[in-house]
């Protein structure tokens, strides 16, 4: 122990209680963490199976199942932070949602913590990536990158339920890719896309497709 240390007594100290809306927030945080703990455990175990001898022999995965899995955590976790924390908030009046978060304290819009994630996992290397995209996009980066993507997405436009998969290739990579459409599930993303100055399409509402969710993975 360094000296001059003198440690903490925790019956000094009293932590304030938490507000239900810090509760809320928390649980869901920690739901967030166990749900995505869960899927990438089972991503894992379906990568190897182990025979009697005990040896452990490669079994493929379907990428379609692999891709659904990864887009399951995406929405569930969009969902969640939508409804529990960025409506209650806005509703209670204790923060708002806004596309310039950073400037005014606020939190980002579902779409902008998408997008944010999404970059978070393409800067581990892994070759996973994901983003959200759209034919009306309020800026042109947020638009199809290549022809799949944009047949892809007037695809899921048309047939919501259904997603649009294929094989791409960059460079000397092959890439399993996934799109699926994308609903308004908040007042925050149609009041965002019926106000911006940018905006092509001002005349959303809640439900209905507002682009799609890429996904793409290396399969070889």
């Amino acid at each position: 122990m360094c000296q001059g240390y003198r440690p903490r007594s925790h019956s000094a100290t009293k932590q304030r209680p938490l507000t239900q809306d810090e509760g809320v927030v928390m649980n869901i945080t920690q739901a967030l963490s166990i749900l995505s703990a869960v899927i990438l455990a089972g991503l894992a175990l379906s990568g190897d199976a182990v025979s009697e001898e005990g040896t452990s022999t490669a079994r493929g995965v379907n990428p379609e199942i692999v891709a659904g899995f990864i887009h399951a955590v995406i929405e569930s976790d969009r969902t969640l932070y939508t409804t529990h924390v960025v409506d209650r908030m806005q509703e209670t009046g204790t923060v708002i949602a806004s596309e310039a978060w950073e400037s005014r304290n606020a939190l980002p819009l579902p779409a902008q913590l998408l997008l944010l994630s999404g970059d978070r996992v393409k800067q581990k290397g892994m070759g996973l990536q994901y983003r959200l995209a759209s034919l009306l996009p309020i800026y042109q980066k947020n638009g199809p990158a290549t022809d799949f993507e944009r047949i892809g997405l007037a695809a899921v436009e048309r047939e919501p339920s259904q997603p649009y998969t294929g094989y791409v290739t960059r460079g000397e990579k092959m890439y399993f890719q996934a799109i699926y459409a994308d609903r308004a599930v908040s007042k925050a993303c149609v009041n965002c896309h019926n106000t911006h100055l940018l905006s092509p399409k001002r005349d959303r509402k809640l439900g209905d497709v507002m682009g799609g969710i890429i996904i793409s993975f290396p399969v070889d």
